[in-house]
């Protein structure tokens, strides 16, 4: 498979964490962000994915509450920005049956748990976002469902916990 990576490269991204790839033939990197419609196209373009793993977002909930603009601009706009982008491309390709946009999002826009481990979230699980972050990534979800129910666009939506690895931002809990 052949990767492109679209990265605004604001604070919390490190192209050292792909340099292992970065001289590979079928990895592409561009400094993209997703407010940036035109741009979006541009990639698109030049690149005709099958797939689209949308990853990008603010995803800290203090940095959400201390300024929640840039939480909507990108979980918000950015989204939408990438579904009319993809949706844009995906009509223009004939609308393949192959074409997948894969949203990934959190497992807070379901809120909190209440400290009783027999009660678990679920895909039936009512949305609660209770940050500035989890609202914006409940709106991003919503955005993602409504393309699929209203233009039959191909998607795969996902609320995932917390994630970490080696190239973890340092600000998260696991790595503090």
């Amino acid at each position: 498979h052949q990767v492109v990576n679209v990265d605004a490269l604001t604070y919390a991204a490190c192209l050292d964490n792909v340099a292992m790839v970065a001289g590979s033939p079928d990895y592409a990197f561009e400094q993209v962000d997703i407010r940036d419609r035109a741009a979006l196209d541009a990639v698109f373009a030049k690149h005709q994915p099958d797939a689209v793993m949308h990853l990008a977002a603010e995803s800290h909930v203090d940095r959400s509450i201390d300024g929640p603009a840039d939480f909507i601009e990108t979980n918000v706009t950015g989204t939408f920005n990438m579904l009319e982008a993809a949706r844009t491309y995906w009509t223009a390709q004939g609308k393949p049956d192959s074409f997948r946009f894969h949203h990934i999002s959190t497992d807070e826009v379901f809120g909190s748990l209440p400290n009783d481990p027999a009660i678990k979230f679920t895909e039936d699980t009512p949305y609660d976002p209770r940050s500035p972050y989890s609202a914006s990534k409940a709106s991003s979800d919503h955005l993602v469902r409504a393309w699929h129910e209203t233009y039959g666009f191909p998607v795969v939506l996902t609320n995932c916990s917390n994630n970490y690895g080696p190239f973890h931002f340092p600000e998260k809990l696991i790595p503090v």
